[in-house]
């Protein structure tokens, strides 16, 4: 029972992780970054200064921090409990091994069997997850589900970088919507806002440097420079 407690704690702690990280790319944190920040605030391990900036200049990203923090202290006492008391002799033997072992195997070895017994099942169950692309669907679903809830607002920007002064780069989406469509770089007045586009990226090609007189059209992705505050609060609203 402990050892069912201790897997199914894991796989507890695994799903809100992956819904934290779900969570922060929603925000407009690049994928790989949000399941770094998601791990780090689960487990109080990781989260330096510098990328540490992303989420706490942001509200939304601050709450969704805050309950992965609480979850993950949670959990991580939770399994602590449960694999301590799983691999006690008397309770977990009995049930999950043939007759004869605990007699073929001397008892101070018994301890190391139940330790290779977890590894392996932990193992086993993450190459079957690999194999099946389970993790991958299940990722899809969440995010789906999560959009459809209206838990987290999609944003149609992704913070790559961030630097000190919390200045950073920052990915955005040109969308049918935008005022800034079929507008030169220079009449976007990007520039008053501290933002500097740094490259164009339209279907297969990329535009580096772009000059002044460029065009901007639908589905063109900016690579943008400046103070990501004023990116989120300005350049967002407009674009996103």
């Amino acid at each position: 029972m402990n050892f069912l407690l201790f897997v199914f704690t894991l796989v507890v702690s695994f799903i809100a992780v992956r819904i934290g990280a779900i969570a922060f790319q929603l925000t407009g944190l690049e994928w790989s970054l949000a399941k770094f920040q998601a791990l780090s605030c689960f487990t109080g391990t990781g989260f330096t200064t510098r990328e540490s900036e992303l989420v706490a200049a942001n509200p939304q990203r601050r709450r969704i921090a805050s309950a992965l923090i609480i979850l993950g202290h949670a959990g991580f006492v939770t399994l602590i409990a449960t694999f301590a008391n799983s691999l006690r002799t008397e309770d977990f033997m009995p049930h999950l091994t043939l007759p004869f072992l605990k007699d073929a195997i001397p008892q101070k070895y018994l301890l190391v069997v139940h330790v290779l017994f977890f590894v392996a099942v932990l193992f086993i169950i993450y190459k079957i997850a690999l194999l099946l692309k389970i993790g991958k669907l299940f990722t899809d679903f969440l995010r789906a589900n999560i959009v459809r809830q209206g838990l987290i607002k999609p944003v149609s920007f992704e913070e790559l970088i961030v630097s000190t002064g919390g200045y950073g780069v920052s990915s955005i989406e040109v969308s049918k919507d935008s005022p800034i469509l079929n507008k030169t770089l220079v009449a976007s007045d990007l520039r008053r806002h501290d933002i500097t586009v740094l490259a164009i990226e339209r279907k297969h090609d990329t535009i580096s440097n772009p000059p002044a007189d460029t065009k901007i059209l639908l589905g063109d992705r900016l690579i943008c420079f400046g103070k990501l505050e004023h990116i989120r609060n300005e350049l967002c609203l407009s674009i996103g």
